[in-house]
């Protein structure tokens, strides 16, 4: 069978890195064809240093190609209230011994696109400049994008009471990817929410004895205690682990295929997610909407992915 390749879009970010830790274990049978980077969490420079320590980490040998430096059309906002100011607090990685690769990371997505004999999957964590801006610049890619597989929205925010903050970031770019025609699963909130690591989870990882499950727990420790402290939750949502995991195991999530439409405008509406669940607006579906999840079988899962890191040496805080 033929591996299915994939380029990872992402702002790391605690549930990024984890994302690609997914995608690149010996569990996976992804193609990761690269890393492209955008402004979200943090400032693009910094996600992409992330991307790289995550990357020197597993010894991924990809490009990391540093993407869109601020939204398509509003000033930027980042998250560092719940990534810290590096946008990946908690663990202590080296600084990246490897380097982005020149160029834009739109660039990036297109010749990839363009050039792959069988079609790609664009896996989008963090805001959908990059992946928009590709789709309005070479939208003959369309018909080699298998799927779009992000995260980000739902039927409720958490940046704002209506918009989750991949879309509120830029959601003239999510109106962009959700009208293109390009098949879309989306990861949004209603599905990340069912997927917390609790204190139970969190000593199930611990328990784990290698370098990247050492990494992955202090991550779940500083994003538990950060959704802890602004939302009251016992523990932070891996929301972005959620796409790879499904390219994975699809069997693991339910869905309802759908129309989503963007908010663009309106002072408390904008970025929301429109999810027609019962189709009142008569619009053809454009989404398959991620809304339960196996989370028994999504753990057991996760603890095999990280297992098959074994054999490395635990990194030591510096």
């Amino acid at each position: 069978m033929t591996a299915r390749k994939v380029i990872l879009d992402c702002d790391p970010g605690h549930d990024d890195a984890i994302s690609i830790i997914i995608a690149a274990s010996k569990r996976s049978s992804l193609e990761i064809l690269g890393i492209t980077t955008v402004a979200g969490n943090v400032e693009v420079e910094k996600n992409t240093v992330n991307a790289l320590k995550v990357k020197d980490l597993l010894g991924l040998d990809v490009p990391v190609v540093q993407g869109a430096s601020r939204p398509l059309v509003k000033d930027s906002e980042i998250a560092t209230e719940i990534h810290g100011e590096s946008g990946m607090d908690g663990p202590v990685l080296p600084e990246p011994v490897s380097r982005k690769t020149d160029g834009h990371a739109v660039d990036f997505i297109i010749d990839q696109v363009k050039q792959s004999e069988e079609k790609v999957t664009l896996v989008p964590t963090g805001p959908l400049t990059n992946i928009a801006m590709a789709l309005v610049k070479a939208p003959e890619i369309k018909r080699n994008i298998e799927e779009i597989v992000l995260m980000g929205g739902g039927t409720f925010g958490n940046w704002t009471p209506a918009a989750e903050f991949n879309i509120y970031v830029d959601a003239e770019a999510a109106k962009v990817v959700y009208e293109s025609g390009v098949p879309i699963v989306m990861f949004g909130l209603d599905a990340t929410h069912e997927v917390i690591a609790t204190e139970d989870v969190q000593k199930r990882i611990a328990k784990i004895d290698n370098n990247v499950a050492d990494f992955v727990s202090e991550l779940l420790v500083f994003f538990g205690d950060m959704y802890q402290e602004h939302f009251g939750m016992a523990g932070g949502p891996i929301h972005d682990a959620c796409t790879t995991m499904y390219l994975l195991k699809p069997e693991l999530f339910g869905f309802k295929h759908v129309h989503v439409a963007i908010e663009t405008k309106g002072e408390f509406t904008y970025g929301a997610t429109a999810v027609d669940l019962l189709g009142v607006t008569g619009r053809i579906p454009n989404t398959r909407f991620a809304h339960e999840v196996d989370q028994e079988a999504f753990w057991n899962l996760f603890e095999e992915i990280l297992e098959s890191y074994g054999g490395v040496e635990s990194h030591e805080n510096t």
